[in-house]
This record gives C-alpha cells, structure tokens and sequence, in this order.
C-alpha cells in the first residue's frame, strides 16, 4: 500500500510485522504480533489489517498501536484471514479461506458496510480458498483470487444496482498455483499475482488477457501481492523478500 504521503506499506505474515519503507530501508512500526496477511489504507487514513488469528485490526501508522475490530462473524471466530479491500463509499470486504481447498469449498468473503457500528455479513461461500480481492473501476464488480481452483471470480458488488448481473468466472489461469493479491488500474485493467509461476497475469475490463509479466532471472516464483504508483506496478515476492517494480505507462 501507498498512503497520501506516498509512503511505501508492507505487512511481513511470518514475523507479525507492519513495515513502511524510510530511505529504502524497511522498519517495523509497532510490536509484532499475529500473522498479518493483507493490509489496505482505510478512508480515514488508518491501516486494516486481516490477520490469520487475530481477525481484523485497525493500525495507527504514526504509533503502529494495533486494535482488533472484528475477530468473529456473529457468534462464530475466524477461521483465518487473508485479504480485504475497500469500496468507493467506504465499505470493506475481506476474504477467509483456511480451512478451505480444491476439495473443500467452505472458504467465505465477509462484507462491513460504512459506519463504526457496522458488524461483518456475509458476502459469498462456498468458495475454494478466496485469497485476493480487489474492485473494478466502475465499482460494479468484485474481483476475487478462488486460489483453490486457479482462477478468478467477478461477484456483482454491493454498490451494483443492476438485478440482471450473476457471478461468473472472469478468468482462467494456468500453469503455477492461483491468484493471490489483485489490483486495478484507472483504465480498468485487472492485474493478479499468480502464486507458483512468478508472474503478474494482466486482464482487460472484459476478462481477456493482454498476456503475462515474468518476473527476472533469478527471481523466485511466489509472487503474492500488488500495488500501483507514480506509474510503477510493485511486486511482492516471498520467497526471497523481494519488492519489484516496473513501469507501466
């Protein structure tokens, strides 16, 4: 993540770390705790964390003071978090798939709806480990990684008004493991690191491919998540702890 100060944000899942990046160098803001997974900057310029135990947090960046806010649905703990995203009114969704496989189809997608009262619903189940989550342009459209079927779902969002609109399957991949973390630029395009291939897949706002961007020689394969700035798409990869970046425009 990128906040308005365009100050680089991380989370490091193994070491429970919430991490910025100051001159290049990366420093662990707060105490470590839990397995952070995904991360995103919220309307108010608080960081959201999904974490594996924890369920979900707000982070302070400026003291890095973690708060749980949801660690269960109804009376119900997580089984595990991943990854969330937020909409363009402010509401939040966030995926949960542990527990959940190829085989077993019980992972689920929560939605919070704007407001400090708001509690967690449910969005959508049975699904094969839903990792990554991201929005489309027009808001219409929830992009989500089914990591456990190496493909990606588009689910009509909260904000679609149309009564005609139904999930379907917006693309295929192949070779490596599945998508995991999604992003998508102003022109609509859909960007998905696919874990196990070393690469980011690019899709147009119809689901057809312009082809895929292979990580350099040398690199690892497991790329995990995104992030577009100043022209430059950032790449994850968890293997060898490395960020990458290329332009794109």
């Amino acid at each position: 993540n990128f906040d308005a100060n365009g100050t680089l944000w991380m989370v490091g899942y193994l070491e429970g770390r919430v991490i910025k990046v100051e001159n290049g160098e990366c420093v662990t803001v707060g105490e470590q705790s839990g397995f952070p997974n995904g991360m995103k900057i919220a309307p108010d310029g608080k960081l959201v964390v999904a974490d594996r135990t924890g369920g979900l947090q707000s982070v302070d960046p400026a003291t890095g003071e973690r708060k749980a806010t949801h660690s269960q649905y109804i009376t119900a703990q997580f089984r595990g978090l991943n990854d969330l995203v937020f909409d363009a009114k402010g509401g939040m969704y966030f995926t949960e798939p542990y527990g959940s496989d190829a085989i077993n189809r019980v992972g689920r997608v929560y939605y919070v709806a704007p407001g400090e009262d708001s509690k967690p619903e449910l969005f959508v189940d049975g699904v094969s480990f839903p990792n990554g989550v991201a929005i489309s342009a027009d808001g219409n459209q929830l992009y989500l990684s089914e990591y456990g079927q190496n493909r990606i779902l588009a689910i009509p969002s909260k904000l679609n008004p149309s009564i005609f609109n139904t999930p379907y399957v917006f693309a295929q991949l192949q070779g490596g493991i599945g998508p995991d973390g999604l992003t998508v630029d102003a022109d609509g395009n859909l960007y998905a690191a696919h874990f196990g291939a070393g690469e980011v897949v690019v899709l147009d706002s119809q689901g057809f491919p312009y082809g895929t961007i292979r990580l350099p020689e040398g690199a690892a394969n497991f790329t995990t998540n995104l992030a577009i700035h100043g022209g430059y798409l950032y790449v994850t990869e968890a293997i060898q702890n490395v960020v990458w970046r290329l332009p794109i425009t």
